[in-house]
């Protein structure tokens, strides 16, 4: 069985290897790579795009800025060029890539002058705390774009979609948080923006050598550099993903037991909450509506709840807006 899935694999590869056909890929991979005005001209409109639809804090108008920007084109020559050893190639793509993320954010950042909003929605907030669920979006559309190249059969626009999903946004949100002076929110940005960079190029690179396109020898030192790299980011990447697991199971402990009423609380509907994880122990905010006060004893038996679910200790603080029924008569008895 091992013998035959082998053998297909090894024919698989024989029959994409053709010197044709990686000279051809190269040529088409060169032509997109080029800074051209189409390329300048597609990446300003989604980039205004983009960032105007952060801003009304509107997914529908972000997807269709994704769906234009052409980001995707120079990474996969940038792959094939590091793979292959083209420098040509590779230096195109890198710089149609760079001129491109910095036309973005000084665009984005002028936006956000403009506009000036007092606060950011949660589109720009959820692109400002990548995890590792982001590196596994990226290496996903980054293995279906590279593909798609290689499969004439394969739409190229459908795998430019999913690979423009995961590059203009963050770009957008770094110059938006660089036009408030939020330097976290520009930094978790520019993590999730070389997360995806990093894990669309790896897919590219690993796709381009499955099917054919370049020996593993060749391709060895440049994967391995490029591996080294995305190794570096799982670091905050794991640590964020850890606290959206903990956020998870602290939200699932303070509901189940405001329903359960495992503490006194009565008639009491939590809205929203918010962790700070930096401070010691971590603070969490819960924006909750009641028809009674909370009492510093309901917050200390809830926080007690919470230690033994969860078996670390948090401070609550709770933000009550009261309820009152007001109606036009008494209600009958």
């Amino acid at each position: 069985m091992f013998n035959n899935i082998r053998q297909r694999f090894h024919s698989f590869r024989r029959q994409k290897s053709h010197p044709l056909e990686i000279q051809q890929l190269h040529t088409e991979l060169l032509e997109e790579s080029k800074l051209s005005s189409s390329y300048l001209a597609l990446t300003i409109s989604s980039c205004v795009i983009a960032t105007l639809g952060l801003l009304s804090n509107s997914a529908a108008v972000i997807i269709g800025a994704m769906i234009i920007a052409p980001l995707m084109l120079p990474i996969r020559g940038m792959a094939l060029g590091a793979l292959q050893g083209r420098v040509i190639l590779f230096r195109e793509g890198a710089i149609a890539l760079s001129i491109g993320t910095f036309l973005a954010v000084v665009i984005s950042f002028c936006l956000g002058l403009i506009v000036s909003l007092p606060s950011f929605g949660s589109e720009i907030l959820s692109r400002s705390r990548p995890t590792l669920l982001d590196l596994g979006i990226a290496v996903a559309a980054g293995a279906i774009s590279g593909y798609a190249k290689a499969e004439p059969k394969i739409s190229g626009s459908l795998a430019g979609t999913a690979i423009s999903v995961a590059l203009m946004p963050p770009i957008c949100t770094i110059g938006l948080g660089l036009s408030r002076a939020d330097w976290w929110l520009s930094l978790g940005a520019t993590i999730l923006y070389a997360t995806n960079l990093l894990g669309i190029t790896l897919a590219c690179m690993l796709t381009f050598l499955v099917v054919g396109y370049t020996s593993l020898t060749q391709a060895k030192k440049p994967l391995l550099w490029t591996i080294f790299l995305t190794i570096i980011l799982l670091l905050p990447l794991g640590a964020s993903f850890f606290r959206l697991i903990r956020q998870a199971q602290l939200e699932t402990s303070v509901r189940r037991a405001l329903v359960n009423q495992t503490v006194t609380f009565q008639r009491l509907e939590l809205l929203s909450n918010d962790t700070n994880w930096f401070a010691n122990p971590p603070q969490v905010r819960l924006n909750v509506r009641a028809r009674e006060p909370v009492t510093p004893r309901q917050v200390q038996l809830l926080e007690d709840f919470i230690y033994r679910e969860m078996g670390q200790r948090f401070t609550l603080i709770f933000e009550v807006g009261e309820v009152e029924e007001v109606r036009s008569s008494p209600p009958e008895n």
